[in-house]
């Protein structure tokens, strides 16, 4: 069974402790306050660490980003958020840049449109990490038919759910997920493991904390 924790702690917010905020939104990470035991077994507040890692992490100067090093936070932001190797994205940008129309936009769409990424959005997992593994557990079904390629490309129509009776704790976190799903997504009223795709989105639509400019410029370099 998939770990739906996976991905709340550890390296995966490194660069949110650089950047001084959560990519995600996630409450429990470094960089905000949360409740944390104490070894007397009382609760406390923690100190959020929105710094850099390590020994030095909390003295340590931010330094002011060259332009290159901008462009380059920017495109490590995108790949973090989408939780992307390289390769990945590196594939993805260019697949998005051939043809016609905006390829900032084409991009967004594609990276939005991934299978693990709208199980992410929809709440049939809690994390972009969580659906990564849902996916590849082969709880998620499009269509009927399993699915365990977290790159699979959606499109208008597709309709995805989770068969309760093989995943039933998978469907019990989708079930009580609070997730305010986006225009482009539909959960069907009466089935919460139900969600059906209806068109593909807006770049208005797709809230991603990076400058996409700044992200098609660095690639302009390469």
């Amino acid at each position: 069974m998939a770990n739906t924790k996976s991905g709340t702690h550890g390296a995966k917010h490194t660069l949110c402790r650089r950047i001084g905020f959560c990519l995600w939104g996630m409450p429990n990470c470094p960089t905000n306050s949360r409740v944390i035991k104490t070894r007397e077994g009382g609760d406390a507040t923690s100190t959020p660490k929105a710094y850099p890692a390590g020994q030095h992490g909390p003295t340590k100067r931010r330094v002011k980003l060259s332009t290159y090093g901008q462009l380059l936070l920017e495109k490590q932001k995108l790949k973090t958020f989408y939780d992307l190797s390289e390769h990945q994205l590196t594939f993805i940008y260019r697949n998005s840049k051939r043809g016609v129309g905006n390829t900032g936009d084409k991009l967004l769409a594609n990276l939005e449109m991934r299978l693990v990424s709208i199980v992410y959005r929809s709440g049939l997992a809690p994390t972009i990490f969580a659906a990564r593994q849902v996916v590849s557990h082969r709880h998620i079904l499009v269509n009927g038919r399993v699915c365990d390629r977290a790159s699979y490309r959606l499109k208008a129509g597709d309709v995805l759910t989770i068969n309760e009776q093989h995943s039933p704790m998978i469907a019990k976190i989708a079930k009580e997920s609070t997730v305010t799903l986006p225009p482009y997504l539909e959960k069907d009223a009466n089935d919460k493991c139900k969600v059906t795709v209806t068109r593909e989105p807006l770049p208005e639509e797709i809230h991603v904390d990076v400058s996409i400019i700044k992200v098609i410029e660095y690639y302009n370099l390469h």
